[in-house]
């Protein structure tokens, strides 16, 4: 600390600074880095890279070298392997916790507090399912409630096994996820008792299972471990359905609060930040791509757009950028003016406007 008991921030530049290392972020780092970007490097708040794919034992992550399908993790080593050998720099184990000016980055890791500048930003950050609480549904906080991701992850760590997760459980969502739910717990020897889902059809891949459509959970019951949910139909009759899981699936939130922090304009639809065409944001220079943009895209869509927003990185350190993507709401990125430079930086205008 100084002397008036502030922790000291070192300060550094790079060129493009990638935020998130999931198929998006490292396929826009590896583009970057062999086009000749300069210093890409690429932050991860985890602890391993690789993103959601890392948790997914399960074919559609395309083919190896020789033809051999690829599974989630086999899918996440490559994309990993192709950022570095195109001489991307990453760094996992550090969080970014907000902007410090244009293309400004506060960051925090086990080696300390940073401050990186740089020519150009890309927002890969991803995002989650809604977990309970903010679902709203009632309820006294038993175990054996997981979103898709954290049910991957359990089985990615501790194997299939039915006493951390239950025997019975019930999937809610119509989406692509809950047949990879579905698939999942029926491979660990997990009965699934119903898909509950509010469309009128769900997606493919919940064959074999009973399916309540134009339905909703209402409530969970039970205490320490769920013994049902309570579920109304469109016909607003409620009955019970016995269980000891619950898995909530789809219903994605954009990792958004560094866009938010930034005070980037946000698309109403998504609640991820709102760009153009070339995936710019409204503050120049400040580029997202991937799940940010759309929760729930698949990896490989998503490694095409990481792909897609290296060109348009490409395109801005080129030279003069234009205009920035769509028009700030509110007009200036927090804060952005507040700190100068540090030694070595590039200059950027400010962005968002004023």
């Amino acid at each position: 600390m100084n002397r008036q008991g502030a922790e000291v921030r070192n300060a550094r530049a790079v060129d493009v600074l990638v935020v998130g290392a999931g198929p998006a972020g490292l396929a826009a780092a590896a583009r970057l880095a062999a086009a000749g970007a300069g210093r890409v490097e690429v932050l991860e708040r985890e602890p391993e890279a690789g993103g959601a794919p890392r948790h997914c034992v399960r074919p559609g992550f395309g083919a190896d070298a020789r033809g051999r399908a690829l599974d989630g993790p086999g899918y996440a080593r490559r994309t990993v392997r192709a950022a570095l050998r195109a001489g991307a720099v990453l760094r996992t184990g550090v969080s970014v916790t907000g902007w410090a000016g244009p293309l400004r980055l506060e960051t925090t890791a086990p080696t300390g507090l940073e401050t990186i500048a740089a020519r150009a930003v890309v927002l890969a950050t991803g995002a989650r399912e809604r977990a309970r609480p903010a679902r709203l549904l009632p309820g006294t906080r038993p175990e054996g409630v997981l979103t898709t991701g954290e049910l991957q992850r359990t089985v990615a760590l501790f194997g299939p096994r039915p006493e951390r997760i239950g025997r019975r459980a019930v999937v809610v969502g119509g989406g692509p996820e809950a047949g990879h739910a579905v698939r999942l717990l029926r491979s660990a020897g997990i009965t699934v008792a119903a898909v509950v889902c509010e469309e009128a059809r769900p997606a493919a891949g919940v064959r074999g299972v009973p399916v309540l459509t134009r339905t909703v959970v209402t409530e969970l019951t039970g205490r320490g471990r769920p013994t049902g949910v309570t579920v109304r139909g469109r016909d607003e009759r409620t009955r019970t359905v016995r269980c000891d899981a619950l898995v909530l699936t789809g219903d994605w939130i954009p990792e958004h609060e560094l866009a938010r922090s930034g005070g980037l304009p946000l698309a109403p639809g998504t609640r991820g930040p709102r760009v153009d065409a070339a995936l710019r944001t409204g503050a120049p220079g400040v580029f997202a791509a991937g799940g940010l943009l759309h929760g729930g895209t698949p990896a490989l869509r998503a490694a095409a757009g990481g792909r897609a927003v290296a060109d348009a990185v490409l395109t801005h350190l080129a030279g003069p950028a234009g205009p920035a993507g769509p028009p700030p709401e509110p007009a200036s990125l927090t804060g952005l003016a507040a700190a100068p430079p540090p030694p070595g930086a590039p200059t950027a205008p400010r962005p968002g406007g004023s």
